[in-house]
């Protein structure tokens, strides 16, 4: 399958996955009730399931799946190593630090996301401190310093777990393992998806030439420390938006790209596009599953991602040649 038609298959089951989340729920409206609320001429139950529940938590879902994939697709660019995603990087891990200390303290939403992005910068400030050259980013200094934050962060997250009271504890590790219940329109989420989005796309042949190493890219005549900052900063910034607003959901920038590559996606101009489709549509169906599979109870959509995305992936590696 080319890229192009890859690219394609996604901007119709993209739609397709937000349809599916507003009409499945743990509430069955039915088709004439959803399409009467679709159209805003049914019951206020129904019309609000829809419209005030449902379809914002969809296009949530369905931005920040897309913000970590493309987070996923830039670090793996940057560091040319198959295994970057936004947790290998420890930038998750800066904000989730943030988020659960400032949860266990019991301070607000705004100091929540206060707390997640003062600890994600410190981990992009520190990486960029450790691993920054005149010439460019150390790529191995960055995945070395990212692991070892990771690491850390880790450990702080742990010890936040053991020192929170008992009645928050579940509530904080279902924020650690996903958590979509609370969102709203991401407005501030697709601005930053479509920002990111169109200045790695317009970076795309950058990408490309610099998967052949720093050396070769700069004698072709790409700007390679502009592009390393472009990936490292577009990756920081989508990764902080995402965590912040739907916790820390593992799995999706890592397998998205790779499924991608596996079903024909190579090319950068291609990939940027369909990996911000396939996370959209990985998270959606995901937390689709996650809050009915088990309704009234609710599973971490984090679960859901790697219930779905683990056979996926090994099924499509096992019968690649």
């Amino acid at each position: 399958m080319t890229g192009r038609r890859l690219a394609l298959l996604c901007g119709i089951l993209a739609p397709a996955s937000i349809v599916a989340a507003t009409w499945f729920g743990s509430v069955d409206l039915g088709a004439q009730r959803w399409t009467d609320a679709l159209m805003l001429r049914g019951d206020r139950v129904a019309t609000e399931i829809l419209w005030g529940l449902r379809l914002p938590r969809a296009l949530a879902a369905f931005v920040d799946g897309g913000l970590l994939a493309l987070s996923g697709v830039l670090l793996q660019a940057l560091l040319r190593n198959p295994l970057a995603d936004p947790y290998v990087a420890g930038i998750s891990g800066g904000v989730a630090v943030g988020g659960l200390g400032a949860m266990a303290l019991g301070l607000g939403t705004a100091s929540v996301h206060a707390f997640g992005l003062a600890g994600a910068l410190a981990v992009v400030g520190l990486i960029g401190a450790f691993a920054a050259r005149a010439s460019g980013f150390d790529v191995h200094r960055v995945l070395l310093a990212g692991v070892g934050i990771a690491s850390g962060c880790g450990a702080a997250v742990s010890l936040i777990l053991a020192l929170a009271p008992a009645a928050q504890v579940h509530g904080l590790l279902f924020w650690l393992m996903g958590d979509l219940s609370g969102a709203t329109m991401p407005r501030t989420g697709a601005a930053t998806l479509l920002l990111v989005g169109v200045v790695a796309w317009l970076a795309a042949r950058d990408f490309d030439i610099l998967a052949l190493g720093a050396t070769k890219a700069l004698a072709l005549g790409v700007p390679v420390r502009r592009t390393q900052v472009i990936a490292f900063l577009g990756a920081s910034l989508a990764t902080m938006v995402a965590v912040l607003d739907a916790g820390a959901i593992g799995f999706v920038g890592l397998a998205v790209p790779h499924l991608l590559r596996l079903l024909g996606a190579h090319a950068h101009r291609w990939l940027i596009p369909a990996s911000i489709a396939g996370g959209g549509i990985l998270l959606t169906v995901a937390d689709t599953l996650a809050r009915t599979v088990a309704a009234p109870i609710e599973v971490p959509v984090g679960v859901a991602t790697a219930a779905i995305g683990v056979p996926t992936l090994l099924w499509l590696v096992a019968r690649t040649r």
